[in-house]
């Protein structure tokens, strides 16, 4: 029954016509933009803090290796 009144508002629904100006657009694309980048750095916030434990540790094992030679 769902189906069948999405399909025909769907079909039997007229165009808008409407105007969508460049403004909009630019900023329809400025905020796509923003959300993948803020979407890549959270990742890199998640993955930098570990990493960087990790680094920090080999460094120090390193410094300790070199120390008792």
């Amino acid at each position: 029954m769902h189906l069948i009144l999405i399909l025909m508002i769907l079909f039997l629904s007229k165009s808008a016509l409407a105007y969508i100006g460049p403004g909009l657009g630019l900023g329809l694309v400025a905020s796509i933009i923003g959300l993948i980048f803020s979407i890549l750095l959270f990742i890199f916030a998640i993955l930098w803090f570990p990493l960087k434990k990790i680094f920090k540790k080999e460094k120090k094992d390193q410094n300790n290796k070199t120390d008792k030679e």
